[in-house]
């Protein structure tokens, strides 16, 4: 599945999210092989603006760097108080054109004041930034979100499960969805009761190293569909890290419905939605150990998978 959106947790740079996912996608890239890093949601340290920015940038650069021979373009772009018109004209060059882009960790508030702060300021549009995300989705280039990343492309942030009078609207890139970074099982309530106060998003916990690779758009009928793969990494295998990596412990994307049900998807599950543009019709499915469910009754689906469900909606 070639999706426009990737969300993830991870506690390094796990080779199957990385590479796979990420970098293979770059490469394979028509107008440019280039990535664009943007650790703006990390918060001065130190009194400086730049130190946790430049050292977010390094734990993925050293990853980037081993695909140099292959023609692999990688740079930051970071957050300055001092930043300059002509600055910010290049970052919007770097995020409507770069092949990959990715919104790094930090927190989460922080950078998604940035990023609409930045079209505000200088361009007079505080969606600025959240629409050239759109307009990259449209032309099927791939925006990734890592931690805070993952949170501001949902359609809110999680704060906005307790926060009421915050901006906490996210740029919607992986639309009606809500999800937990670095999640374990212990945080299942918090999914619950997201998935009460936001009964038309779907709502996930995604554990180290886990994360949702979506795509959505308009079928010839009108009605909106949205595909989720669900990705689970096991690839990163340094002993020392062992704690950290949940899903090399069994872990997987945790969901609940707006009914309160559990569940729990596996790397290489989908889950697809499709909803009338009134919102009348709001139907979904998904697979579980190669079985296609309906994924209100749980029931096996007359469908034989999910392209019969798109070609018929």
């Amino acid at each position: 599945m070639k999706g426009t959106s990737l969300v993830y947790s991870s506690h390094d740079r796990s080779n199957w999210i990385h590479d796979h996912f990420i970098v293979q996608r770059a490469l394979r890239g028509e107008d440019n092989k280039r990535i664009l890093f943007l650790p703006m949601s990390e918060t001065p340290q130190n009194n400086s603006e730049l130190e946790r920015q430049e050292f977010a940038w390094g734990n993925f650069r050293w990853f980037f760097s081993q695909y140099d021979r292959y023609g692999l373009e990688y740079l930051p772009f970071y957050w300055r108080s001092g930043l300059r018109g002509e600055d910010v004209d290049r970052l919007w060059h770097y995020l409507y054109t770069s092949e990959v882009v990715i919104l790094g960790g930090g927190h989460s508030m922080t950078g998604l004041h940035r990023y609409k702060d930045l079209g505000e300021r200088f361009n007079g549009e505080r969606g600025l930034f959240g629409r050239i995300l759109h307009e990259r989705k449209a032309r099927g280039l791939l925006t990734v979100g890592f931690s805070a990343g993952a949170d501001q492309l949902c359609e809110h942030v999680f704060r906005a499960t307790y926060d009421h009078w915050s901006d906490t609207k996210g740029f919607g890139l992986v639309r009606d969805t809500l999800c937990t970074l670095h999640h374990e099982p212990a945080r299942n309530g918090d999914l619950w009761g997201a998935a009460q106060q936001f009964r038309n998003c779907r709502i996930f916990g995604l554990p180290n190293d886990a994360g949702l690779n979506v795509d959505w758009g308009m079928l010839p009928s009108g009605n909106l569909w949205q595909v989720y793969e669900f990705v689970v990494d096991t690839s990163w295998d340094d002993p020392s890290d062992s704690f950290h990596i949940k899903t090399r412990h069994g872990a997987k994307i945790e969901h609940f419905d707006p009914q309160g049900r559990h569940w729990s998807f596996g790397g290489g599950d989908h889950l697809v939605r499709i909803q009338s543009p009134d919102g009348r019709y709001d139907e979904a499915w998904m697979t579980s150990g190669g079985s296609l469910l309906n994924y209100w009754t749980r029931h096996p689906s007359r469908y034989s998978s999910i392209s019969e469900i798109l070609s018929t909606h």
